[in-house]
């Protein structure tokens, strides 16, 4: 009499958690409404608007937050608009998805030069390596963009005149 009450909790937990997972898709199938999203976005890139693209590989996200592409476009459309925090940012969503994509790390490695986090990028040309079992194109595509360094912004262009003027050197 004791377990028949244990044995009917532990049967209606089973049966709900079977049928949850059930429920659910797989990771590799992605929905296709997102994926017709996604394929609006590349096109408007391409053709240059990239308001546009933005507002379809946002949707596409909105509609399956699992569409790794639409989350590497959307970085690619950052990093375009010159915004390489929010490009960081895209790609590490697209890394928490699939963690060895080695075209996602070369794009976060340039985005991180850009934003002058040169360490980083550099810890993601490692990464790339040791998953490519070493050097690929990606990894030679990453190690020639950190060795260009980050930008020169307008900022850091007149900073040496500025500390001239403040010593009264002319």
């Amino acid at each position: 009499m004791r377990f028949t009450s244990v044995s009917v909790a532990l049967a209606l937990a089973l049966v709900s958690i079977a049928t949850s997972v059930n429920g659910q898709r797989a990771d590799d199938q992605i929905d296709a409404r997102s994926l017709a999203l996604l394929e609006q976005g590349k096109a408007a890139k391409a053709a240059g608007k990239l308001d546009a693209a933005t507002d379809a590989l946002e949707s596409a996200l909105v509609v399956d937050p699992r569409n790794r592409q639409a989350f590497v476009e959307l970085a690619e459309v950052a990093r375009a608009r010159d915004l390489p925090g929010k490009a960081i940012r895209l790609y590490r969503e697209a890394l928490v998805i699939e963690p060895n994509d080695v075209a996602v790390l070369r794009g976060q490695g340039a985005a991180l030069v850009s934003k002058g986090a040169v360490a980083k990028a550099n810890e993601n040309l490692t990464k790339i390596r040791t998953i490519c079992g070493g050097d690929c194109a990606d990894a030679t595509q990453l190690a020639g963009v950190i060795a260009k360094g980050p930008p020169v912004t307008a900022t850091a262009q007149k900073a040496p005149a500025a500390t001239a003027e403040a010593t009264g050197e002319n």
